[in-house]
């Protein structure tokens, strides 16, 4: 078998858990990792999904370099866990996606079997193409020959009158097209299984952990293979006038490039950026999270490193929405001042 193939088990979804049998199977999941992690002995079906060792733990087992492997323990605990139906063990799965994707792509290059790892990515892409039945996720856009939503013309209604001349079908955009099942992971397919995955951590964000998110914007970092310090103290002007002198300065930065490129750099294709856009977008600009110095930084050096990463390659269907990310970061750091906020004084003017 190649190693641009392998086969996973079946990795069609169960039939969401009953409230009956979802307590006996929280409990044979405690005790199946248990076994698996001895150092987790004492969890309970109650600190499952709480225990503040838990991540850490299974996260280092994770990067071990053995681990993805077909008969690796902890993924098969994870595929089984998944498949067990029962919400919140689907969510603790959730979970760990950002370090199984970022040590799965990251080995690819060293065409080594990660069926372990396969058949997780796998799981969550059968459920997603079963959520999905068999259709796109699309939305409608706004028809911007209007000034806002509210003049939009409306349909001809019986009895009101003639419609109006200026009515225009909305338009439907793509998010993501229709999934097709896959059994196996080609390395034709592993950007779109891996993005699809990815879709359904962001569709689950808001129960994810901080530190997963944290882990998934380091993994960013790893995958665009450049750091992105040239571009640290953005500014528009700065922009221009790197772009006109990128060009001299090529040569120069491309040793410095070299050096400070981090073994793991991946193609990024659309299929894997559009979702980690996403996932940035809101470790930026999502409820609460500009609270949390540490996350605010960590996605925005991802940021600047998948737009440095854009740059190189000359993506422009990549440069635009980095770009537009690189730009947000600098206004939702913790000590940025809120522009609409109304200053404060103890003064009364008159």
């Amino acid at each position: 078998m190649s190693g641009d193939e392998a086969t996973t088990p079946s990795a069609k979804p169960k039939a969401s858990a009953t409230a009956t049998d979802s307590p006996l199977k929280m409990q044979t999941a405690v005790d199946s990792l248990s076994s698996i992690v001895p150092s987790l002995s004492k969890l309970t079906p109650a600190s499952l999904l709480t225990s503040p060792d838990l991540y850490s733990k299974i996260s280092a087992l994770l990067r071990q370099p053995n681990s993805g492997a077909g008969d690796n323990n902890l993924c098969r605990w994870l595929y089984d866990t998944f498949q067990s139906g029962v919400v919140d063990l689907q969510l603790l799965v959730l979970r760990f996606l950002p370090v199984i994707a970022g040590v799965y792509l990251s080995r690819v290059a060293d065409r080594k079997p990660q069926a372990g790892f396969e058949a997780v990515l796998l799981a969550l892409y059968a459920y997603e193409t079963t959520s999905r039945a068999g259709k796109p996720v699309s939305i409608t856009i706004p028809d911007l020959s209007q000034p806002s939503v509210y003049h939009e013309a409306t349909a001809k209604t019986p009895g009101k009158g003639p419609a109006n001349s200026a009515a225009t079908d909305p338009e439907i955009a793509v998010v993501s097209p229709a999934l097709e099942p896959h059994g196996t992971v080609r390395s034709t397919r592993r950007a779109r299984i891996v993005g699809v995955a990815l879709e359904l951590f962001y569709a689950k964000i808001g129960h994810m952990p901080v530190s997963s998110k944290i882990d998934f914007c380091e993994f960013c970092k790893v995958w665009a293979g450049q750091d992105g310090e040239m571009y640290k103290n953005f500014e528009e002007g700065e922009m221009c006038k790197k772009l006109e002198d990128g060009g001299a300065k090529e040569e120069e930065e491309g040793v410095v490039e070299k050096k400070n490129r981090v073994e793991g750099r991946v193609p990024l294709s659309w299929e894997l950026l559009q979702p980690v856009m996403r996932i940035l977008g809101h470790c930026l600009l999502g409820p609460n999270n500009n609270k949390d110095v540490e996350l605010c930084n960590k996605a925005n050096e991802a940021c600047r490193s998948l737009f440095s990463r854009s740059m190189h390659d000359v993506n422009p269907k990549a440069i635009l929405p980095m770009r537009s990310l690189l730009r947000l970061s600098k206004t939702v750091m913790p000590n940025h001042p809120d522009p609409t906020e109304l200053p404060f004084s103890d003064v009364i003017s008159l």
